[in-house]
């Protein structure tokens, strides 16, 4: 092995305990998770930087992180995701890992993200941390109607929340449509080239109020041209949503 090579991991995390994927000086977060058993693995100090920000409460299927190894290592390349698996909790999980020559930033070099949002009426002790539990009335058919509004090309601002690093809230959604599961449970499904910040919660929660008769279809188109987020709706909570694909112009795991 070289003595600088980038080590491309794809990481499955259940996110309820913890103060969502970036690290903190006053919470437990997932990348500190990773990074205390990467020093581990590999016997030094080491880093990684995650594709997406997911908050508090929020899980992952599918996050992509990378970290830069300086130094040569022992481990062999088809051992390295059972010695870092071997010192991470049950609730966090290497599925896969490679590693190679070129530049590689897991943030920077994506091209599109794919996310879910689970929501049920009927109580469920197995959904209560992978889904939103409504207990008041909603039409869950109503769903389908709006979600198309939210394809191609927008200004997100409305349904988003403020972000100082945020230069722009243009963001191109290439699918948002809700997979019916039974009578009682709805996945929606939602891929786009960039997420602003709290996006994907914004817009199931305009969705929710819709199927709640809250608001209309063109109420909710304006709020687009608007940018103004007092015209949104109140946030989703978190334990529904999971990052679930990160994608890259090439197969980084192959």
């Amino acid at each position: 092995m070289s003595d600088k090579r980038t080590l491309i991991m794809e990481i499955e995390y259940d996110g309820t305990r913890y103060a969502g994927w970036q690290r903190q000086t006053n919470a437990l977060a997932v990348q500190e998770v990773v990074e205390k058993a990467l020093s581990a693995a590999f016997n030094r100090p080491l880093t990684c930087i995650g594709a997406g920000r997911t908050d508090a409460g929020v899980h992952a299927r599918g996050q992509v992180a990378h970290s830069i190894l300086r130094e040569k290592s022992n481990i062999p390349d088809e051992k390295i995701v059972v010695a870092i698996n071997s010192n991470l909790p049950e609730d966090i999980c290497i599925k896969q890992a490679n590693l190679v020559d070129y530049k590689f930033h897991a943030t920077s070099d994506a091209i599109a993200r794919e996310y879910s949002y689970s929501i049920h009426t009927r109580r469920s002790v197995f959904l209560r941390h992978f889904s939103n539990y409504y207990k008041y009335n909603i039409n869950l058919d109503k769903l389908d109607e709006v979600a198309g509004v939210f394809v191609g090309k927008h200004d997100f601002t409305t349904f988003s929340k403020n972000n100082t690093e945020t230069k722009s809230y243009t963001c191109n959604i290439e699918f948002c449509y809700w997979e019916k599961i039974d009578e009682t449970h709805r996945i929606l499904h939602i891929k786009a080239n960039r997420f602003v910040y709290g996006m994907v919660r914004a817009l199931v929660g305009v969705m929710v109020d819709y199927a709640r008769d809250r608001r209309t279809l063109e109420e909710i188109k304006q709020s687009f041209t608007e940018a103004d987020r007092r015209k949104s709706s109140p946030l989703v909570t978190p334990e529904g949503l999971v990052l679930e694909k990160v994608s890259y112009e090439q197969d980084v795991f192959r």
